[in-house]
């Protein structure tokens, strides 16, 4: 990967990032979920995930399952889901067909 030049630019990087995970995660778990539990489920898994990431960075472990950057952009998708929740989109909106 090429390294970005400008903050902004790293940032538009990161955020492609977290659009490939949703979209994957999105077709891999479906929305029920978080349809069930709502925005308090979204607040426990980003509860377990930033349990999760404390434990690895206390203890310096490098996991072999899901490493701290996962843990990192989870939070970040899981943040954005819990907008998306608040605005109603979450719950109305599908994936793109091109997806």
């Amino acid at each position: 990967m090429k390294s970005p030049k400008y903050l902004d630019e790293s940032f538009e990087t990161v955020c492609k990032e977290l659009v490939k995970i949703f979209i994957q995660k999105n077709k891999d778990y479906g929305k029920g979920n978080i349809l069930d539990t709502k925005e308090l489920g979204i607040a426990y898994r980003v509860s377990d995930k930033l349990n999760r990431l404390k434990n690895l960075l206390e203890c310096k472990k490098n996991p072999k399952n899901e490493s701290i950057d996962d843990n990192w952009l989870d939070i970040a998708v899981y943040a954005i889901i819990a907008i998306q929740f608040r605005r109603g989109w979450f719950q109305k909106l599908k994936l793109s067909p091109k997806k």
